[in-house]
Formats: C-alpha cells, sequence, structure tokens
C-alpha cells in the first residue's frame, strides 16, 4: 500500500489509532519496563517480515482526539508512553508529546527514522529499514539502536548505522521472528565477535503478552 504525503497533514490534534493498551516493553534496552502503548496508523516502508501489517493503511482506523488518548494514558496510571505503529512519524506528535510532559510521563518512540523528527523524546529507539533508510537527524539523537536480522546481509546494513549514530547509543541486534531459528546462531557468533553489540528478543511473546 502506498500511502499519499498529502493524505498524512496533521497537526497532531488527531490521531489514527491502531491499539492501546498497558502491558511490558519486550524488546531492547527498556525490555521489562512497564509502560502505556499507543500504535498509530500509517506506513509506507513495506518490510516484507512486518508482524503488524494490520497498522499498515491509516485509513482502517479511527483518528482519535488526542486529548482523548492522554486521559487513557492517565487513567491507566502508566509513568511512561511508547508510541509505535506502523511508522508514528507520518505524524505530528508535539501535541501528544507536550500534554503527555505536562502530566510527568515520560515519552519512548520506536521509529524507522525516514521521516522527520515531531514530539520531545525521553527515548528514541532507532529501527532502520532498507526501504526507507532513516534520516541523519534522527541518527544523531538516537538512544538506541535496534536492527532486524533477517538474513547475514543484515550484520552490514547493522554496522552501516553503527557508523552514523553518536558513541552515546545502545546498540542491539534482534533476530526476525519468523527465522529466530535459523538465524539466532548466527547473531549469537556475531556478537561474540563484535563486543558492541547486545541482543534484543522479542520477549513478549514468550510471554503470551501484546
Amino acid at each position: 500500500m502506498v500511502v499519499k504525503e498529502t493524505d498524512l497533514i496533521s497537526d497532531g490534534a488527531r490521531l489514527p489509532v491502531v491499539e492501546e493498551f498497558f502491558s511490558l516493553q519486550g524488546e531492547g534496552y527498556h525490555t521489562g519496563k512497564a509502560a502505556y502503548f499507543i500504535r498509530l496508523g500509517g506506513c509506507d516502508i513495506g518490510c516484507s517480515w512486518c508482524d503488524s501489517r494490520f497498522s499498515w493503511n491509516p485509513n482502517l482506523h479511527p483518528m482519535v482526539e488526542t486529548n482523548a488518548i492522554i486521559d487513557r494514558v492517565i487513567e491507566s496510571g502508566a509513568d511512561s508512553v511508547v508510541v509505535t505503529g506502523g511508522e508514528p512519524l507520518m505524524w505530528g506528535l508535539d501535541l501528544l508529546c507536550a500534554g503527555l510532559k505536562n502530566k510527568n510521563v515520560s515519552t519512548f518512540i520506536e521509529t524507522s527514522g525516514a521521516y522527520p523528527l515531531s514530539g520531545t523524546w525521553d527515548w528514541i529507539c532507532l529501527s532502520p529499514k532498507k526501504n526507507m533508510p532513516p534520516l541523519i537527524e534522527i541518527c544523531n539523537v538516537a538512544d538506541e539502536l535496534k536492527v532486524i536480522i533477517q538474513d547475514k546481509s543484515d550484520f552490514v546494513w547493522a554496522e552501516k548505522y553503527h557508523g552514523l549514530i553518536r558513541l552515546e547509543c545502545r546498540l542491539y541486534l534482534q533476530p526476525e521472528w519468523s527465522r529466530f531459528e535459523t538465524i539466532i546462531p548466527e547473531i549469537v557468533e556475531y556478537i561474540k565477535k563484535n563486543a558492541k553489540w547486545r541482543i534484543s528478543l522479542q520477549v513478549h511473546k514468550y510471554m503470551h503478552i501484546p
């Protein structure tokens, strides 16, 4: 599906919400931390292995008032929010972040980095995709680089972005879920030889939680 840029003009007062839920972070540096998740609709990157294809078409999901989203976060009792997608930066996120910050809620985002940054974030997880490489402005501010490994060529891709991110950025390699058994030995051996990397596992799938 191709999403036209003109279809994505948004002041952030309403956002296409695919789902919202309070759970535990299941990947990367903050694995195990409780957080409120907001999944936004819209993505034109089209990864073949994507496990959230249902989010790609923003027209299939209701436009929800941002203030109502913030109210639900506060009602949940969560002290942090993870905004994901889809590709969440296809939408203006300044109002969402400002409202959450006003309530002392920490803001986290997971993004491919293919669109300009909006919003104010306590943590930016950059997960670059080959179909639409990330903007250098996001490489410069990412707190975490998480690269999905589907085959050996993805190690080269990972090293390319290791060379572009800031020194303080945490580095993670994550096996593509459907090829876990095949690719995990390769990742283990790679990290043994390249100790700057850590492994990220999708532990929420093992726990059978969202």
